[in-house]
């Protein structure tokens, strides 16, 4: 069993996980799409959440107007106190383009508008997938628990291993091998802090309200790395935490589309380099792609070993393919745009929802009338 410490704080489930936190002190932000709300994997989400009863719940929803009725009926059904941000209205939309911000449109950019909007309301915010097959409410007091410890940053991990097989691929086959070799010749103590992390890439993470106000998520993804570097510039190594969820079931992406991983790896990639670069680690995304791939490789054979030993089904085929995929992404990476913290804009998160409100209400006046 595993129970080493690396330059982060690391909570494991040993066995015996039993932690209680303040939960009229805590808001949870699940981002949502209209394809993921009524869907069994969320409803399970939401139920439990109103099972457990925080101080509150916001929903950045990314939903067209044509499914805004229906998926908003859906989601007022359960007993919870439901903040619901529609992120693609035009009235948000202008709201940010008055404040100076419009931009592209993405998960780290609805994401942003439901952290500043809960840590206005609570003094933690913890952050859930809405398509989490496997959600416990054992997660949300997990990854608050170091919170109220004094920490001021805590990140999810876990195994990804379902239906006998391995995933967390862009973790496994991208992030960890590109970050083993850049350590090669920059072994800092930012490169460190980023391989401290066993699951990177996860969705879920926790912060204080003061924290949340400072973060400067990417629009689109790669918020999980962009995320991870504002920890350890706000609060260092040793502010920063990482959680053991146990055990943890999640939607897979396609590998090829346009929301699929391959897609993804060219945004996460450049914003691994886009990070790295703000902390003096200067990358050359052509000459790196070599050394990458080699440890890429390195990581099959032991990937392969371990599947082995453990009765599991592995493709190296299809893992190599993913390596061929991810090294093109590599070479092709481009810094991302990012949010600015809540803390620098001239844009209240009381705006933020009354804005939501007034174009909810339009639009069921509309539906009505039709």
């Amino acid at each position: 069993m595993e129970y080493t410490q690396p330059s982060v704080a690391t909570l494991h489930d040993l066995g015996a996980v039993a932690v209680e936190v303040p939960l009229e002190k805590v808001t949870v932000v699940v981002p949502m799409t209209a394809r993921e709300a009524m869907t069994l994997p969320t409803e399970r989400v939401l139920e439990t959440l109103a099972a457990v009863g925080p101080a509150g719940v916001v929903i950045p929803l990314r939903c067209a107007a044509t499914e805004l009725s229906a998926t908003t009926a859906w989601l007022r059904r359960f007993d919870l106190p439901l903040t619901l941000l529609w992120c693609d209205s035009p009235q948000i939309g202008q709201l940010l383009a008055d404040a100076g911000i419009a931009g592209p449109r993405g998960k780290g950019r609805d994401v942003w508008l439901g952290l500043g909007v809960a840590a206005a309301a609570s003094e933690y915010v913890v952050v859930h997938d809405a398509d989490t097959i496997s959600y416990d409410a054992s997660y949300l007091r997990r990854l608050a628990y170091p919170l109220t410890a004094g920490y001021g940053f805590s990140k999810a991990y876990y195994a990804r291993i379902e239906d006998r097989r391995l995933y967390g691929r862009l973790v496994r086959l991208l992030f960890a091998p590109l970050l083993t070799a850049v350590a090669e010749s920059h072994p800092t103590t930012f490169v460190r802090y980023l391989r401290s992390f066993h699951y990177p890439l996860a969705g879920e993470f926790a912060a204080t309200a003061a924290v949340i106000g400072a973060l400067r998520p990417p629009r689109t993804w790669g918020l999980e790395v962009g995320t991870l570097a504002d920890a350890f510039d706000l609060l260092g190594p040793t502010g920063t935490a990482q959680v053991d969820l146990g055990r943890y079931e999640h939607h897979h992406r396609a590998v090829s589309g346009p929301a699929g991983l391959e897609a993804m790896a060219q945004a996460v990639a450049g914003t691994i380099v886009s990070v790295l670069a703000d902390h003096g680690v200067v990358v050359d995304t052509g000459a790196i792609s070599a050394p990458y791939r080699d440890a890429a490789m390195l990581a099959l054979d032991r990937y392969a070993l371990d599947a082995s030993f453990n009765g599991l089904r592995y493709d190296r085929a299809a893992e190599v393919d993913q390596v061929d995929a991810y090294t093109a992404a590599i070479e092709q990476a481009v810094p991302p745009e990012r949010m600015p913290a809540w803390d620098d804009v001239a844009l209240t998160p009381a705006a933020v929802t009354a804005a939501s409100a007034a174009a909810l209400a339009e639009q069921g006046s509309s539906d009505s009338g039709s």
